[in-house]
């Protein structure tokens, strides 16, 4: 029997998504963004009902299992402070701390981009697990590469928090990935770089390789970014390349602007990632 979960910056849906394939059952979402509104809109049938988080209220919502967020990782003010909860006060972690503290869901499931183990020299991060475990949860979490379940290099923090004294199931570490894993469907690519550099600027990927990270500035594709056609010539990924290397169903942007439609597939989670986490709940 799968679970319930709340949506909280829901973008255009990629947890959703992914939990939903995995058999839970979504009871709410939250989203600010107006273009990422229109297309979580066309894709499950109505708008998230909240708008902002910070309006949001936990006691008008119904109870769920599991809170999943991919928060913006904003600046934490810590200097000279102890760590905890109030430390997180005007950051949008806050918000998930404050929901969180009040329905007190079994599981927290929480993405961010890499950078967040190193932000203010690790602080920030102690900051969250310190908010964590003050809240009654305890944490586990892992780098995880897009790379394993499609052809792009994507690497994302994730932790899940879970409700102390529930039985819940440990989800990391996920170890090497193969066709033996449980998911039956990861894979992993490899890459060219005919500039013979490191730099994200000047990397080349055929169709059997593995694509740059895709980010929120028009997908993560530069000018000399693309895909490596068979005339020798470059071109540009396009939406629905882009929606292919995150996961999503073809055209599941379609409706907004290109630039609207590379910066929501940048700014999405890898939906294939959520799914098999979510497949490890329990």
């Amino acid at each position: 029997m799968g679970l319930t979960f709340f949506d909280l910056f829901a973008g255009v849906g990629g947890f959703r998504l992914g939990m939903e394939r995995a058999g839970h059952t979504c009871i709410g979402s939250c989203e600010w963004d107006n273009n990422a509104r229109e297309t979580y809109k066309k894709n499950f049938g109505s708008y998230p009902k909240y708008d902002d988080a910070k309006d949001l209220q936990p006691s008008t919502l119904p109870q769920f299992d599991v809170l999943c967020a991919g928060f913006p990782c904003q600046a934490f003010s810590i200097a000279g402070k102890r760590l905890g909860f109030e430390d997180t006060r005007g950051t949008v972690f806050f918000e998930i701390a404050r929901i969180a503290k009040e329905k007190k869901p079994r599981y927290l499931l929480l993405e961010n981009v890499k950078g967040l183990l190193s932000h203010d020299k690790g602080r920030t991060f102690r900051t969250i697990l310190s908010t964590l475990d003050e809240m009654g949860y305890d944490a586990e979490w892992q780098l995880l590469n897009s790379k394993y379940f499609v052809p792009q290099n994507r690497e994302r923090i994730f932790i899940v928090g879970h409700l102390r004294g529930e039985r819940t199931r440990q989800i990391f570490p996920v170890g090497e990935l193969n066709e033996q894993d449980d998911t039956k469907k990861l894979r992993q690519v490899g890459n060219i770089d005919t500039a013979g550099n490191n730099s994200l600027w000047g990397r080349v990927y055929d169709p059997s390789g593995i694509a740059a990270n895709l980010n929120a500035n028009g997908g993560g594709l530069g000018a000399k970014t693309g895909l490596y056609e068979l005339d020798q010539r470059i071109r540009k990924l396009t939406p629905v390349e882009c929606e292919r290397l995150q996961g999503f169903p073809d055209n599941w942007t379609q409706g907004v602007s290109d630039t609207q439609r590379y910066k929501q597939m940048g700014n999405a989670v890898t939906v294939p990632v959520v799914e098999y986490l979510a497949r490890r709940l329990e």
